[in-house]
């Protein structure tokens, strides 16, 4: 009994081991499990899938028309303002001063040129009234004796000592007359009314200036639409000419794609277009490109061509600058015989599958290839409807491999 128990000792691990050395060889010589899939029919439709940029097709820029500090910004991106709506304010502390000094000018000669109007200030107007008149009265006087002794020498009753004595009163009382209506003219000079009228245009310029400076210190829309890419903010600091935002028309909007080199040729006029945006999932947009691109540029790390497509966009949703999605429908084929993409293989300079062949081994088979989409490929001659062709597996396949196949 001892002697049997050896013995199944001995035997039982060389059983084992045989059994296994048995399975190895077995497994090595079946033929490999393949996945394959079924040629079918469908509609199939080849897409440009990309990105772009939304753009009104209408816009105007908002500049700054003078160097200031930003003070206030009233706008938001995507907000819609009235022509002249104020969309941001500069600084204009000094032009507010600038402007009350001004108008403080021009009243100051405003009321020297109403004096001037007036003859002068009322005080001396006064004085020299009074003086001419009393003048007036002396001349008067002076005239009527200057008569009356005249006559006297004529008839021997006067000398003509008393006639000259009289004629020289006469000529001083002429002589004080003059000069005061002299001194009453120079009071309203003409010469010093024009130089004041210059004054006061020269004042009413200098308000117009400053009221200029502190207009412009409101950034204003010039068209009605919707403010986008606002590019300044409270405290930044901006110079003649620099760049604040963009109002535009938004109800038929300009769409920039970004096709990339290798798909342009996918690309042509009048192809429907279909527009997607992450913020609003399920919203869709339709649109056809318009133009084609006249040169490749770079963006980022890519090679695009500018595309552009025109869509409507009454309700006004999607915003200037917005980032976008995008389906260019480049071709579509109706009933097609399809095949996964991954199962298409080049030997020889000839594209083809691997073919499921009822002794279960593949067989090379060209085939000649029409639409594409991103996943599937339309085939035009070389195969048949219910076919299978394999799908890539770890190691190479060849013409009359066996193999398993494994349908998904």
């Amino acid at each position: 009994m001892r002697k049997v128990r050896r013995a199944l000792l001995v035997v039982a691990p060389l059983v084992a081991v045989g059994v296994l050395v048995a399975w190895q060889l077995t497994q090595r010589s079946a033929p490999p499990e393949v996945p394959f899939s079924k040629v079918r029919r469908e509609t199939l439709v080849s897409t440009v899938v990309t990105n772009g940029k939304v753009e009104p097709l209408e816009w105007v820029a908002v500049r700054a028309l003078r160097s200031g500090m930003v003070e206030k910004v009233h706008v938001r991106h995507g907000q819609r303002v009235a022509r002249g709506q104020v969309l941001a304010e500069l600084d204009s502390t000094g032009a507010r001063m600038e402007l009350a000094a001004a108008e403080g000018r021009r009243e100051q000669t405003q009321a020297a040129l109403a004096l001037l109007e007036r003859g002068g200030p009322a005080l001396e107007r006064a004085r020299l009234e009074g003086e001419w008149k009393q003048a007036q009265l002396e001349l008067e006087t002076a005239q009527r004796e200057h008569d009356e002794l005249a006559r006297l020498a004529l008839k021997q009753a006067a000398t003509r000592l008393e006639v000259a004595a009289a004629l020289r009163r006469l000529n001083e009382a002429r002589l004080r007359v003059e000069s005061l209506e002299r001194q009453r003219a120079a009071l309203a000079d003409p010469a010093d009314r024009q130089a004041a009228e210059g004054r006061l245009r020269e004042a009413e310029a200098a308000v117009r200036l400053a009221q200029l400076r502190v207009e412009q210190g409101f950034l204003r829309a010039p068209a009605a639409g919707v403010v986008y890419d606002i590019e300044v903010r409270p405290g930044a600091y901006l110079n003649a000419g620099d760049s604040v935002a963009k109002v535009g028309q938004i109800e038929k909007v300009r769409i920039r794609l970004y096709v990339d080199e290798p798909e342009l040729g996918r690309v042509a006029r009048g192809m429907p277009v279909t527009i997607t945006w992450d913020a609003l999932p399920g919203r869709r947009w339709k649109g056809t490109v318009e133009q084609t691109p006249t040169q490749v540029v770079t963006l980022g790390t890519r090679q695009v061509g500018e595309v552009i497509c025109m869509l409507d966009n009454p309700g006004g949703e999607l915003l200037p600058g917005t980032n976008i999605n995008a389906e260019i429908l480049s071709q579509s084929a109706e009933n097609a015989l399809t095949v996964p993409k991954e199962a298409l293989r080049t030997s020889g300079g000839q594209t083809g599958v691997f073919v499921l062949n009822n002794d279960g081994k593949v067989a090379w088979r060209p085939v000649r290839l029409g639409v594409a989409s991103v996943t599937r490929a339309q085939v035009l001659a070389g195969l048949r409807e219910g076919e299978a062709v394999a799908l890539p597996l770890g190691r190479q396949l060849r013409d009359g491999d066996a193999v398993r196949p494994v349908f998904p």
